[in-house]
């Protein structure tokens, strides 16, 4: 982002354009770079002089304002001195007041009674004295991160974020909502989704429009949000493809400003998001302890957007279901204020063939009204039950294994002499549960694993009492049979266990 004395834009038929930087302002880039390169070890005030130099010779001065502070950024600018000047102002002024300095001999003679002082030279101390001075600071480094090229990509992203410092509301369309959503979370702002069928963009940023604003918004029209307008401008820009349209407050006057994938706004360095990021300590606290049991749902944070009659509602999470293209999307309630909790009810009603689960704070009361919207409400009290959402998923996913047994042929026979239940219910796309009622007329369920009779009985030829039993294990590895404890027990066997480093074999 840029000094808002900075900015360009053009007021021209009553809108708010960004005059961004073009091609034909890389050389101005290269000699803004150049000039900060060319002043390493001398005074701000000189590389302020060369600046004021290029503007003089530039068409706008603005611009190059706005290029140099940019590098600026990028630059370090250190006190030169011998002595630190505020030690020397002080030694100086004492030594003045006992002279009492009216001439420039006085001034002299203090200068030197406040060297000896210290003890420095009377010239090393008259350089120190204003070295801390902005103007004569000295540039030690600069390393800018960009090239000519680079430098007026983010000059013109920053320009954007500039222009966005007095907004009041944007309005944005992306190929990438999901994205979008979780930065607006993360910057506390407000938003909603709004479909639009009729619009007639061709590319994946023109079915949904979501518009932001600030939580005051609601009581009056604010420009205290602009900065964070401007942050969010970062991964709106980092999608393929999107529109921005913005009311910016004009100095009292309401204009429209409006950008898109087509405009030079890109973020070259943007570093992609990898924290899940959560509403809230509930949220947070169900997908940890969710995530630590070993079910046949996946867990989702913010899935697609749902269609809400002419909105869009996104759930606070999805469970996916791993045997098959299932889903139940879960939203979490908690106590907001009434007008959140309506327009939550009214989202809710407006779904259609929808499979949700809502976790609803008992304080809110609303249950019986989720209920009559055909959506299970789950309530909690200070944090939801993991035990209740998985009951429920239980029931979704025993009519799933109903539904997928009843696609199974009622025998099945394998080709392998020995094969896993979970290894033969992923090739069939089901749970194992699903082969529970399925008919193996060439194989054995032993344990969870068939295995033709044959083999079941060239492994017992071969096993003797006490034998080792890490020679048993890896007698039914070459056999494809991983659960040796089954078979053996199948086969009559037991295990004698010598300590933690393994057992023999014996007849049980």
């Amino acid at each position: 982002m840029l000094r808002k004395e900075f900015l360009r834009v053009s007021r021209a038929g009553g809108g708010y354009h960004p005059q961004f930087a073009e091609r034909s302002d890389r050389p101005l880039a290269a000699r803004v770079i150049g000039t900060f390169q060319g002043h390493v070890g001398e005074p701000r005030g000189d590389l302020e002089d060369a600046l004021t130099d290029l503007e003089r010779e530039s068409d706008d001065y603005k611009l190059v304002r706005g290029l140099a502070a940019l590098v600026e950024r990028e630059a370090t600018f250190e006190t030169a001195a011998p002595i630190d000047p505020e030690r020397a102002r002080r030694a100086a002024f004492e030594a003045a007041e006992a002279v009492g300095v009216v001439s420039e001999e006085e001034r002299a003679m203090a200068l030197v009674r406040a060297g000896e002082s210290l003890p420095v030279s009377a010239d090393d101390l008259e350089r120190s004295l204003y070295a801390d001075l902005e103007e004569r600071q000295v540039l030690t480094v600069v390393e800018p991160r960009w090239d000519p090229d680079g430098l007026l990509a983010q000059y013109n992203l920053s320009l954007a974020q500039t222009a966005l410092f007095d907004a009041t509301e944007l309005r944005v369309r992306s190929s990438d909502p999901k994205a979008l959503v979780s930065a607006i979370k993360r910057l506390r702002l407000m938003y909603e989704i709004r479909r639009d069928d009729s619009s007639k963009g061709n590319d994946a940023a023109s079915d949904r429009e979501i518009v932001v604003t600030g939580p005051t918004r609601l009581f009056r029209s604010t420009r205290r949000y602009g900065t964070r307008f401007a942050r969010l401008l970062r991964t709106v820009a980092s999608a393929e493809a999107w529109h921005l349209e913005a009311t910016i407050d004009d100095r009292g006057t309401e204009r429209t400003l409006s950008l898109s994938h087509e405009d030079p706004v890109e973020v070259p360095d943007a570093e992609p998001v990898t924290d899940v990021s959560f509403d809230s300590g509930v949220e947070a606290d169900f997908a940890a302890r969710f995530e630590d049991l070993d079910l046949d749902w996946e867990l989702i944070r913010e899935p697609e957007p749902l269609a809400a009659g002419t909105r869009v509602m996104i759930p606070d999470f999805a469970f996916e279901y791993a045997h098959g293209e299932f889903r139940v999307y879960f939203e979490i309630m908690g106590f907001w204020t009434p007008e959140y909790v309506e327009k939550k009810l009214g989202q809710l009603e407006a779904l259609e063939d929808v499979d949700m689960l809502v976790a609803v704070d008992e304080s809110l009361g609303v249950g019986e009204e989720i209920a009559a919207r055909d959506h299970r409400a789950i309530p909690y009290s200070g944090s939801v039950r993991v035990k209740d959402v998985v009951d429920a998923l239980r029931e979704y996913e025993r009519d799933l294994v109903a539904e997928s047994a009843a696609r199974l042929p009622d025998e099945l026979i394998p080709e392998d002499d020995a094969v896993g239940l979970e290894e033969l219910a992923d090739r069939h796309g089901v749970s194992a549960d699903a082969l529970g009622e399925t008919a193996f007329p060439e194989h054995e369920r032993v344990g969870r694993t068939l295995i033709r009779p044959a083999v079941l009985e060239e492994v017992d030829a071969e096993i003797e009492p006490g034998t080792d039993l890490a020679a048993v294990e890896s007698l039914l590895a070459e056999r494809g049979i991983g659960d040796s404890s089954a078979v053996l027990s199948h086969l009559g066997y037991r295990v004698e266990w010598e300590g933690l480093s393994g057992g023999t074999v014996r007849e049980r």
